[in-house]
Order: structure tokens, then sequence, then C-alpha cells
């Protein structure tokens, strides 16, 4: 029976990206009544389940990026094998239902999930194109949202900013009295979930002195640089090193 199973034998190597994507998430702000362009309490579930992704799901990754629906998941290690179809499956499952925790259980949620094979130099540039592309979501999600307000329904709005380029956008909203590079920083370049190596102090009974040892701990980063200047590149080489 097993031999009928479609793609079920797929495996891929380290490192790869996972990247989780919500499924029809627009309901959410009906649903629970969230803020546009923007809910902040929508931004910290999912940095919640970034969080859980990371330290308590047993999939192990490295860290986690996140910014409006989405998720990615950074593996230098994989589990399952490298099987592809069950590391989509469970990262998917898995994020769904923390979100659902983290939205009180009251909305069912689903996502989907892509294995992205990648080297030390693609994996860079997949986090210079997953920030630039959060940075063209904040714009098109706070233009969108200006034209709302003035009297266009969703459709027409998304008609009206189909092709701009991103400077037209920041314009429309700087004639409208709006700096776009003045809102937070995880909305513009989204919020990093990561294991960072710190030093403590302990004490070996054996020796019955004081050592340095290193523990791995989950930190959140929402202030990040941007990933396509000197500092930003530095940033993602220390990321990428295990910080």
């Amino acid at each position: 029976m097993e031999n009928r199973e479609i793609f079920a034998a797929i495996t891929t190597l380290p490192p790869v990206f996972v990247r989780l994507d919500g499924r029809a998430f627009h309901r959410l702000t009906e649903c629970l009544g969230l803020e546009k362009p923007f809910d902040e309490f929508f931004h910290k579930a999912m940095v919640m389940a970034c969080t859980s992704l990371v330290s308590e799901s047993g999939l192990n990754p490295d860290f986690a990026y996140t910014f409006s629906d989405e998720i990615s998941l950074y593996f230098s290690k994989l589990p399952f094998g490298g099987r592809v179809e069950k590391i989509d499956s469970v990262s998917a499952s898995y994020a769904a239902s923390s979100l659902t925790l983290a939205f009180g259980g009251t909305t069912l949620l689903s996502m989907d999930a892509r294995v992205i094979p990648a080297t030390p130099e693609f994996a860079v540039e997949y986090m210079i194109n997953r920030q630039s592309e959060a940075w063209r979501n904040h714009i098109n999600a706070y233009c969108q949202q200006a034209l709302i307000e003035e009297g266009m329904n969703p459709r027409e709005a998304a008609e009206q900013l189909r092709g701009l380029p991103s400077k037209e956008l920041h314009e429309m909203m700087h004639v409208r009295g709006f700096n776009l590079s003045e809102t937070p920083a995880w909305q513009r370049r989204g919020t990093l979930v990561f294991k960072k190596l710190t030093e403590k102090e302990g004490f070996n009974p054996v020796t019955q002195e004081a050592v340095v040892v290193e523990r791995s701990a989950v930190t959140t980063e929402g202030d990040l640089p941007l990933f396509t200047t000197p500092d930003g590149r530095e940033f993602l080489k220390r990321l990428f090193s295990g910080m």
C-alpha cells in the first residue's frame, strides 16, 4: 500500500527554508475585529507561533522570520530524514495549531508550506528578498487602506495600485501627510525569532570551580537592520553562523 503514496519518498538535503503562508487569513480581520492595515495583536500571535516552532515543535529550525501572514523557517539540519512531504505537513499543521490557540481557538486556521533548497549564498539573498517583500507588502497595505477610507472598495483600490512602483506609492502617502518610513520596524522589515548562544556562569561540583558555560536561548528581534546594507549583510552572516 505504501508504494501508492504519491511523493512520500521525496527527500532533500540541508540547508533549506520552509515558507509557510496563511490560507484565507483575510477572514480574520472580520472574525476578530483586527485593525487595518496592521494589527499588533495579530503580529504578536505570529511571533508566538514562530517562537513555538523554534523552541517547542521538535522541528528544530535555526530561526523563523515573519511578516504579514508569512513565516520562513531556516534549517541547517533536517527532521524526518529530510522527507519533504512530512516537513511540509508537520510545519504547516503545527504553525496553524499554534496560531489557532494564540487567537483563542475561536477561528479555525490553515497554512500551506513549501520547501526551498538553499546554499549559503542563496540563503542570504532569500532573506533579502523576503524583507524586500515585507516592505512592498507594508507600502501596499497602507496605500490600499488609504484609498478605501477615501471611498474606494477593496477591489477598486487594488486595481488603482496595481503595477505602481514603490517610489510612487511612498509619494502617494507622503502627499496625504503620512511618512511610511516612520511606521513600526516590524511592519517595514519583519521580525526574527532565533537561537542565540549566551554565556552563563555556573559551578562545577567536581572541580569546585566557577565555570562559564554556553546556553542557547530563543530571542526575538523586531528592530532588524536593512538586509541590503553592509550592516544588514553582516547581521545575516552572524545569523547563519549561529550568532
